[in-house]
């Protein structure tokens, strides 16, 4: 899914964003408006899996017990492939490029993001997967991470453990904790807004 700028200019930059599990493309659209960058071109993909519990939902991998991560390495793959190509469909470069995601998205983000010479990379109350990082990883691109101090589907400690093992890798980190639960609130896209703002200027 894709939303143009709203103006007639060429847009400013780009910002992929990559919804939860079981959400889908349409869930984070609804987002746009408030997060007021209507200079930046939006896309907005749909995870390439169907989500077990209800026919409009999507993931981009298992996440139940007896299958954990099962589907993880094709969706990595499938999405490294697609913001490849977005260069020559769009007509922006990865360096003006910000991948986005909320929860299972975000944890897509930091994965797939730390391998591709991107803008900047946004975590929405996200975890790192086991296998995401390499201990002598250089060039992942500048992150920002925000988190809810009561969130009770991926708890405050996953977002904790994110940035340290970012800072470790000395990844510029901009870290932000809200008192929310499992959510995007107001606060979330306005940190959200002022981090795309500062990357891509």
């Amino acid at each position: 899914m894709t939303v143009p700028p709203r103006t007639s200019q060429p847009a400013a930059g780009l910002i992929v964003t990559l919804h939860g599990w079981g959400a889908n493309a349409e869930d984070v659209a609804s987002l746009l408006p408030l997060l007021n960058l209507p200079d930046y071109q939006f896309i907005l993909p749909n995870a390439p899996y169907p989500y077990p519990y209800s026919p409009t939902g999507r993931a981009w991998y298992d996440l139940r017990v007896e299958n954990m991560y099962e589907g993880l390495a094709e969706s990595r793959q499938l999405l490294i492939d697609f913001l490849q190509s977005l260069e020559s469909s769009t007509g922006v470069p990865l360096s003006r490029t910000i991948l986005s995601g909320f929860s299972q998205g975000g944890a897509m983000t930091l994965d797939v993001g730390s391998k591709l010479p991107l803008a900047g990379l946004a975590v929405m109350s996200g975890y790192l997967h086991p296998d995401a990082l390499r201990a002598d990883q250089k060039g992942i691109p500048p992150t920002l991470i925000s988190h809810g101090r009561y969130d009770e589907v991926v708890p405050l400690q996953a977002a904790l453990k994110a940035h340290k093992t970012l800072e470790s890798l000395g990844v510029p980190v901009e870290y932000h904790e809200f008192d929310m639960g499992h959510e995007i609130n107001p606060e979330t896209l306005k940190v959200l807004r002022k981090f795309v703002v500062n990357v891509i200027g």
